[in-house]
């Protein structure tokens, strides 16, 4: 974005801290929701929120898109959901000479900011329908492909599964959400000031903080942050320690993991690892960074055996200690 870039990390960090702050004003608490979900933005890719229903996830993809003024797109999943629903379909259509033809209308996906509330509450054909549109960025109807406009961002609601009514989403699609993360019941402080803004006669909401160009040109220079080579080992291994058939796997892996990370596991950490650069100032990604964002990274993509579900083990307690047992300093061949 600029030639100087010290100067371009701090303008991110300013940028990155407006954005966060005009959605503060509407989400009470929540501010490790907030900072993830904006670094999924920032870093190009789509998020999950799991949590009960009433936490404000529908109103703060809400408020972010009111934020950077795009186009917003709300799609609420039930069990009678279709694909063509989510998509768009052909439909045929008569001109004034009396000529049909098809064509093609555009479903609600076709938008910035796409909020798939309760994902988890479809059948799993419907889920299925948003991977092409979430990896490719296009959707493919009667062998057409019709390109989405940038940005585009899918953020995810889903309950949790132990729920009545709910699906759970197959892997290949939760490994296309670039974070998970865990909305929680408020704390009472944050309760109280939750009822004080929602009980007035005026609502708070987003004011515009960046245009649709602006984002874009930040997202590139996330791309842009140089990762050292040793960063890059250290992602490596944190990942393959992720797999139980893996010689560095802790015991605790090999015990209760059925499948590992995927390649976007790695991609996630560093991607998220040059967000969280940037947004302490620095052009340069530190362990530190890496490690910030571990958990949201890897928790979806760590498939657990049902050992590990009769004792109780998530997968957060293996991405605890996968930070503990894995060294931040590489191996000397």
């Amino acid at each position: 974005m600029m030639s100087n870039p010290e100067m371009a990390a701090a303008q991110f960090r300013d940028d990155f801290q407006r954005l966060h702050d005009e959605i503060a004003k509407v989400i009470v608490g929540s501010e490790h929701v907030i900072d993830g979900v904006l670094t999924c933005l920032f870093a190009g890719g789509h998020c999950l929120l799991e949590g009960v229903p009433g936490l404000g996830k529908t109103l703060l993809v809400r408020t972010l898109s009111q934020s950077l003024s795009l186009q917003f797109s709300r799609i609420q999943f039930t069990p009678d959901l279709m694909p063509a629903d989510i998509i768009g379909t052909n439909i045929v259509v008569e001109d004034e000479a009396g000529n049909r033809e098809f064509r093609f209308r555009q479903g609600p996906i076709f938008a910035n900011i796409v909020l798939a509330d309760e994902i988890n509450r479809a059948t799993p054909k419907t889920q299925s329908a948003l991977l092409e549109a979430m990896q490719e960025h296009t959707v493919s109807v009667a062998r057409t492909s019709h390109r989405l406009e940038e940005p585009f961002f899918v953020m995810a609601t889903q309950n949790p599964i132990e729920m009545e009514g709910t699906y759970t989403l197959p892997e290949a699609q939760l490994d296309r959400f670039f974070f998970k993360l865990l909305v929680t019941f408020p704390t009472g402080d944050d309760l109280g000031m939750i009822l004080d803004r929602t009980t007035q006669r005026e609502m708070p909401h987003g004011e515009r903080v960046m245009d649709a160009a602006r984002l874009t040109g930040w997202a590139g220079l996330v791309r842009d942050v140089p990762v050292a080579p040793q960063i890059t080992s250290y992602v490596v291994r944190l990942v393959t320690a992720t797999h139980p058939e893996s010689p560095d796997a802790p015991e605790i892996v090999k015990q209760y993991v059925r499948y590992g990370s995927s390649p976007r596991g790695a991609q996630a950490l560093l991607l998220a690892g040059k967000v969280n650069a940037l947004r302490a100032g620095r052009f340069n990604v530190s362990f530190s960074d890496i490690q910030k964002t571990a958990h949201s990274s890897l928790r979806h993509r760590i498939l657990l055996n049902f050992e590990a579900e009769a004792d109780g083990v998530s997968p957060d307690q293996l991405v605890d200690t996968l930070l503990k047992a894995v060294d931040t300093k590489a191996k000397v061949a």
